[in-house]
């Protein structure tokens, strides 16, 4: 009697006596948990780590479809709104050619920020088809909230989204018009962030704007990280920078 047999039959014995025969549930159960010698260790971390592939492959496909303009405007509500608007922009067109799709300022590059957001995502999905901003006048209604979370978020992280494309480490003020240039260094100099004043550059200012924005202010004031601004600056100041 071999090992195998010898535990199957200490299992039988152990197990109570119901007078029933295992239905196909119960035989897979036992199949799945027994020891068996068809298959080695080493071909079950070989199909595990197959299965493992397939399934990451498949994961990252889907968060990458819905990561694109695409599928951002294939809501409505964005469509006919704020994607109209953001059309008329320097972000849609501009001399360079080089647009900023809206998951390029919406949703964060790095893979653990990128998950929050996608779970935060699926609230404004259950909204979508709760039919809370299925129409303009509904949209209207809660646009100074919605934008309100947005510059919210963009605060919290620094304009994080915007520095992917845009780092004022890298500016060069001296080709910049001298408005410019003189606005940035000093709110750069103040702990402001590109959301302070960018606010209406993609999509227009919701009524009621300057009463969401001011207390957005009061909330949350300047950004905390200034210090390792002005240190990082001061080991690498930007071209044509007022030192």
């Amino acid at each position: 009697m071999t090992t195998e047999t010898l535990n199957d039959a200490q299992a039988e014995a152990a197990a109570p006596d119901t007078g029933k025969k295992r239905g196909p549930l119960g035989r897979f159960w036992r199949w799945f948990w027994s020891p068996t010698g068809a298959i080695s260790l080493g071909a079950l971390l070989l199909i595990g780590f197959v299965a493992g592939i397939i399934f990451w492959g498949g994961f990252n496909t889907v968060v990458e479809a819905t990561n694109t303009e695409t599928f951002c405007i294939s809501c409505h509500e964005m469509e006919q709104n704020v994607y109209r608007e953001y059309r008329q922009t320097v972000h849609y067109t501009n001399r360079t050619g080089v647009r900023a799709t809206c998951p390029d300022c919406h949703v964060p590059k790095d893979w653990t920020h990128k998950m929050i957001r996608k779970v935060q995502a699926s609230n404004e999905l259950w909204h979508h088809f709760l039919g809370s901003v299925d129409s303009r006048e509904k949209f209207d209604a809660k646009r100074t909230q919605l934008a309100s979370n947005v510059w919210r978020a963009m605060k919290t992280t620094d304009s994080r989204e915007c520095r992917n494309c845009h780092n004022f480490v890298q500016m060069d003020y001296s080709v910049q018009e001298k408005r410019a240039a003189d606005k940035h260094q000093d709110g750069f100099k103040k702990g402001m962030t590109c959301i302070d004043c960018h606010k209406g550059i993609a999509h227009k200012l919701p009524p009621g704007a300057q009463d969401a924005i001011d207390k957005l202010e009061r909330e949350l004031g300047p950004r905390t990280d200034i210090e390792g601004y002005l240190k990082q600056v001061a080991a690498e100041p930007p071209h044509g920078a007022v030192r």
